[in-house]
């Protein structure tokens, strides 16, 4: 089965990361037991969402692992004018959520793992699809898991995030944080004798902009990216019932995304001292006034050196000249510092087109991608 074929089939699973991915890894395990490949459901614990692994070749020898998650963001609110979860096959492009981000890739590493199901390997193949990387990079921690556990780790990974099939190094790790407000309510009309949440969290505001002003001016810095420093960006914000109400409560959802030479706990130290010198000359009044900063999900960044093995290895599979790194989050950070599993990441298409509506990945794309997973198993054939 080939990868235009195979992509078909998986874009016709609607697996948004809200929603269950079992029937796609189902279908994926059913198509490897056709090629006489075994794998290995790993089901999260309400059993609707699993990982898969599966390896072809001998047992024993450290192999190349091909990583991709097979969760997709939401449709809803985007204005698609071809059929989201169906593939469209128009101009030279495919057409559908998720073709970019990542179905794309996965496509192709199954095709090329029935490929390889047909050779004499002397160095295995993995390959490991996951759930919920889109929330966080969240499903892969079982698969992790299983892998501490396992004899013998892969001996290099290859992360299929798009990148236009160039060789990425390295992406920023990422924080998801929450500052709650805690004021007293109180009618509008006395509100000087309320303490605003909403004001409290203006004030916190203003301390993660001035943080990151800091870090923009003097911080690190490293121009591989495309916003080259460490990054505080505040997404949500709420508070609240009604304009004649002071609000007692206001809630702030935000995220660092940091650098390799950063540390993320130190910005958040540094914000909690920010949040407490703003409530603490309101207590002798408010004695509740408060603003709680906590930590709701992380996962570390990737930053594997440009002279590392498994950079010259895949540079030599697609024929890249140099490197490059990607603003987004993989799941490559995790493989890299919780396994020790040296890690790239290369998949065809771009995020340009990840996450909006018309996602497509072209031929071309696929094209290459398909001649990278060829270039890899006559490696994998011959010994690497």
């Amino acid at each position: 089965m080939n990868t235009r074929a195979i992509l078909d089939k998986l874009i016709a699973f609607p697996t948004v990361s809200s929603e269950p991915n079992i029937d796609l890894m189902q279908w994926v395990s059913n198509l490897l037991a056709g090629a006489g490949v075994s794998s290995v459901l790993i089901p999260d614990a309400t059993g609707k969402k699993a990982n898969l692994y599966a390896t072809v070749g001998p047992e024993g020898v450290p192999g190349v692992m091909l990583s991709g998650h097979t969760d997709v963001v939401p449709v809803e609110g985007q204005d698609w004018t071809k059929p989201p979860f169906r593939l469209t096959d128009e101009g030279g492009r495919l057409y559908g959520r998720g073709t970019t981000d990542m179905k794309g890739f996965v496509a192709s590493a199954l095709s090329a793992t029935l490929r390889a199901a047909d050779r004499d390997l002397k160095v295995p193949l993995h390959l490991a699809l996951s759930h919920d990387e889109e929330v966080g990079c969240l499903g892969v921690r079982s698969l992790i898991a299983m892998l501490e556990d396992a004899p013998i780790r892969p001996a290099m990974c290859i992360v299929g995030e798009p990148t236009a099939m160039q060789v990425a190094t390295g992406n920023k790790g990422k924080v998801a944080l929450r500052a709650t407000c805690t004021g007293r309510e109180g009618h509008s009309a006395l509100a000087p004798l309320a303490l605003n949440a909403l004001h409290l969290a203006a004030d916190f505001l203003n301390a993660i902009r001035a943080l990151q002003a800091e870090i923009a001016d003097s911080g690190q810095h490293d121009g591989d990216y495309d916003v080259p420093y460490t990054t505080i960006h505040a997404g949500k914000m709420q508070g609240g019932v009604q304009v004649n109400i002071v609000p007692n409560t206001c809630v702030i959802d935000f995220e660092i995304r940091s650098l390799a030479e950063d540390d993320p706990d130190a910005l958040i130290a540094r914000l909690r001292e920010a949040a407490e010198a703003i409530v603490a000359p309101l207590r002798a009044d408010f004695p509740e006034a408060a603003i709680k900063v906590e930590r709701l999900w992380d996962y570390p960044g990737l930053g594997t050196p440009t002279d590392a093995g498994v950079v010259n290895f895949v540079k030599g599979l697609t024929g890249a000249n140099g490197t490059m790194k990607v603003a987004f989050g993989t799941e490559g950070g995790l493989f890299s510092q919780a396994l020790g599993i040296p890690t790239v990441i290369c998949g065809p298409g771009s995020m340009a087109q990840g996450h909006k509506p018309d996602e497509y990945v072209s031929h071309e794309q696929l094209a290459r991608c398909d001649a990278m997973m060829d270039a890899l198993i006559e490696r994998l054939a011959a010994g690497l």
